[in-house]
């Protein structure tokens, strides 16, 4: 398969970018969210990585499923990479994807090479009130009225609402956010949140004997950035605060973002 191919395995819609012979790299995107997230960072990080990016579940170009569960998830991302035949690989995880990066070590230790988190809450009373378009867009009465009637600008107002400062929005991300629908949305929130209200993710990580980075922006609106610090207590973990950024680095912060993550998977060869 070529660079920038895209298929459609285990009942997920995913992107290749860069040699296929090279280290890979899986990115898992945040809630609702789609592969076209990490879109500013692909350029450099494909430069000397195999870059998988999945749609998750009733996200983007991926269709409805039966469970929205982070273990559920984690194994639909699973079979991806028991197709694909990549051995362990270093996942990406933003925000909620940061979960589903875990759940996958959890239940496949032997596909995990190392995990990175950005901007991934660590437990519940973590979270910040939350902006409020973002209150409008997802909380009832409006939320389920406004939601299938978004513009592009609401969207693209709803996306750069938790970032700290003003973020160029890429289109393919804009336009595949319009297959998220407003139910699966919901639901997702709710299993992420029992996911880590189960378990900490400090706590769940400890468990695992595996290398990890954790990586906040230090301006972060919807985590406390102080909560960063709880993966102190993980071993093996790396913790770091990016000056100025808010939640999505990875549009706040492409260049800066892309080295810190090719600098930990370097390390972790």
């Amino acid at each position: 398969m070529n660079e920038d191919e895209v298929e459609h395995v285990a009942g997920m819609y995913v992107v290749h970018d860069g040699p296929r012979q090279a280290l890979p790299l899986l990115l898992i995107h945040g809630s609702g969210a789609s592969g076209g997230s990490w879109s500013p960072m692909v350029p450099a990080l494909a430069g000397c990585h195999h870059v998988v990016r999945v749609d998750l579940p009733g996200c983007g170009q991926s269709p409805p499923a039966a469970s929205y569960g982070v273990p559920e998830q984690a194994m639909q991302v699973a079979a991806h990479l028991d197709h694909l035949g990549l051995g362990a690989v270093t996942v990406v995880g933003h925000s909620s994807g940061g979960y589903v990066a875990t759940a996958l070590a959890e239940q496949r230790p032997d596909l995990v090479r190392s995990i990175a988190l950005i901007s991934t809450g660590p437990r519940p009373d973590a979270l910040l009130p939350q902006p409020l378009v973002l209150r409008v867009l997802l909380g009832p009465p409006f939320g389920p009225l406004l939601w299938s009637r978004r513009s592009d600008a609401m969207i693209r107002k709803g996306i750069g609402a938790t970032a700290a400062r003003p973020v160029e929005v890429p289109d393919d991300l804009v336009a595949e956010m319009r297959g998220t629908s407003y139910r699966t949305f919901r639901t997702v929130l709710r299993r992420n949140t029992e996911y880590i209200a189960e378990r900490s993710m400090p706590e769940r990580l400890a468990a695992l004997d595996v290398p990890v980075l954790a990586a906040f922006g230090a301006a972060d609106p919807r985590w406390d950035p102080s909560s960063v610090h709880q993966y102190d207590a993980v071993p093996n973990a790396r913790v770091v605060q990016l000056p100025g950024v808010g939640h999505l680095p990875m549009l706040e912060a492409p260049e800066a973002t892309s080295e810190l993550l090719l600098d930990f998977a370097a390390r972790e060869r």
